[in-house]
């Protein structure tokens, strides 16, 4: 472990790289992402005009949100983060119209990578968070542009992301109570290994901390399901089923807590239990509203536009000509407190480093055509998703050769020139990056997201049972990030 100086901060290294067990549903972004992906690609292919796929790229990706959500929110929600894409993409399509001033850019991308954090965080629309969309407008940025191709862009950009929300909407067809369900399993199946505890061992503050937070996102989950029905009934019975094994674990039966979850899942009928009447759990937190969680974010926001032009200043002073992906690089690492930050840097230099050989190693497929560089790009696309939940550094593996070989869309580039900018940008980016989180205080922002967004408001937490209080946990676990 590191000290920062002047701080009782500790920066471990011992787990940050460590394999988690993959996400329950990671292969549905995986496949997603490519359903949105390939269409509009191999339709450029086709047309012969693949130097637009940056365009309908940036509205492909919005298919990577949302995916735990119920269908009624994760409509609006989709929506939003569209709306939001083609916000960000307009404005850098813009500002490369108007100028070719590279410091100018650099400082356009810092304040735009700063807002689009803010306002991920305040909405928490994530994962993947800001940085899909960071990474798209800063890239725009550094493309040459003129003022009266941006309609055309925008256009593509904007059919791209309605395929994407349809996407994302199309399994509602099929399971349009799905989200609902997992979480309402995921609950009753962290209920299940609180109640083997019995409440007591090493293991149980950090089971019953983990189950207050399922139950939590359950709770959420069914707040946000839309109009009342008799599923969403019965799955708030199953989940104050699960409160109260929180509540009384020595009294709970595991078994059972088990065998309801794995009834939930699928499209099979809820099992039903009985009502239990007055000891329902208090509704779920509903969040403040947008304007009261932007400004206690402005430290963050300071922090962010900080540490990206910083970062992009000192690419273009090593001779970076297209310094995008060291502002990037910044804005990916900022999470909930300095230690979670630290470990993201870590994860990402890594995970850039080992990317970085692996594009050497695809470079030469991805040079014999058009269409081999389409195929690579949509095998990391999925690549990329399917690992990510394991451990940021492990997806990033995947997305380091998908940016690399995006950018040789108009053309292909010398690998050797790519390899050594990201690697430059990667290294300047984390490191410049970490300097502006430790300079930029994080109490306040810390003791926001700490709040509000893992405060869960159950039987156990309301004093019902011993232990730790759910809201002790720290960490942003909603922030996987990509590009």
């Amino acid at each position: 472990m590191k000290l920062v100086p002047g701080t009782n901060t500790r920066l471990p290294l011992a787990g940050v790289l460590r394999l988690g067990r993959p996400p329950e549903i990671w292969f549905k972004p995986a496949l997603s992402v490519v359903v949105a992906v390939a269409p509009p690609n191999l339709a450029l292919l086709a047309l012969g005009r693949l130097d637009l796929a940056m365009y309908t790229m940036a509205g492909s990706l919005c298919a990577l949100y949302a995916h735990n959500r119920p269908y009624a929110a994760r409509a609006l929600a989709l929506a939003w983060v569209v709306f939001g894409m083609l916000g960000g993409l307009a404005v850098a399509l813009v500002a490369a119209s108007l100028t070719a001033d590279a410091a100018v850019l650099v400082t356009v991308g810092a304040v735009l990578a700063a807002v689009q954090k803010v306002l991920c965080d305040a909405t928490r629309i994530g994962p993947p968070g800001n940085v899909v969309l960071t990474f798209v407008s800063s890239a725009a940025l550094f493309t040459p542009q003129s003022l009266d191709r941006i309609p055309g862009h925008l256009a593509l950009a904007a059919a791209a992301g309605a395929w994407a929300w349809l996407v994302g909407m199309a399994p509602g067809l099929l399971r349009p109570h799905g989200p609902e369900r997992r979480a309402t399993a995921g609950a009753l199946e962290a209920a299940a290994v609180y109640a083997e505890t019995r409440g007591t061992g090493e293991d149980s503050a950090r089971a019953q901390v983990t189950a207050a937070a399922a139950v939590e996102a359950a709770r959420q989950s069914l707040h946000f399901a839309g109009r009342p029905s008799e599923t969403r009934r019965a799955l708030e019975r199953l989940v104050v089923r699960a409160e109260v094994a929180l509540a009384a674990p020595a009294d709970a039966d595991p078994g059972l807590l088990r065998g309801w979850a794995r009834q939930v899942r699928g499209n099979r009928p809820v099992p039903e239990v009985d009502d239990l009447a007055g000891l329902g759990a208090e509704p779920a937190s509903v969040p403040h509203p947008l304007w009261r969680r932007l400004g206690p974010l402005a430290p963050l926001a300071v922090r962010t536009a900080l540490g990206c032009a910083l970062a992009g200043y000192v690419s273009l002073a090593l001779g970076i000509g297209r310094p995008y992906w060291a502002l990037v690089t910044a804005a990916s690492l900022y999470q909930a407190n300095l230690t979670l930050t630290w470990g993201r840097g870590v994860q990402r230099v890594v995970g850039n480093l080992l990317g970085v050989l692996l594009f050497a190693a695809l470079v030469p497929l991805a040079h014999t055509g058009e269409a081999a560089l389409v195929l690579c790009c949509l095998a990391l696309n999925f690549g990329a998703e399917a690992l990510i939940g394991r451990n940021y550094w492990l997806g990033s593996v995947c997305v380091t050769p998908m940016a690399l070989l995006i950018t040789e869309f108009t053309g292909f580039r010398e690998p050797g020139l790519l390899i050594t900018e990201r690697v430059v940008d990667t290294l300047v980016g984390a490191l410049v990056g970490l300097a502006a989180a430790v300079a930029v205080p994080e109490r306040r922002w810390q003791r926001v997201v700490r709040t509000e967004r893992t405060g869960p408001r159950t039987l156990a937490a309301t004093g019902r049972s011993q232990g730790p209080r759910p809201d002790q946990r720290t960490g942003d676990t909603t922030e996987g990030v990509r590009p």
